[in-house]
């Protein structure tokens, strides 16, 4: 799957399980079933999309702007020692 898929395919799953999740509080064990199938369906989509990121990542297709460099610090020069006339 494509990267944009498996995340499209992820948001289903999590609101389908969001619904289900209400209903099954409710006391609709039906629903209830339904969360626990859904959610192992979500944790292996969620491992296919980390794979996906981070294939994608390496290659350079997801460009996110990344954090400003720091500053170069400043050389602090050290001051010249007086030497003592005797």
């Amino acid at each position: 799957m494509a990267l944009k898929d498996t995340a499209t395919n992820l948001m289903k799953l999590l609101e389908t399980c969001m619904r289900d999740l209400h209903k099954a509080s409710g006391g609709n064990k039906a629903a209830a079933q339904r969360v626990r199938t859904g959610t192992i369906r979500l944790e292996k989509t969620a491992k296919v999309y980390r794979k996906e990121s981070i294939a994608a990542e390496k290659k350079g297709g997801s460009k996110k702007s990344s954090k400003a460099k720091a500053a170069p610090k400043k050389t602090v020069k050290a001051k010249a020692k007086k030497g003592k006339k005797r």
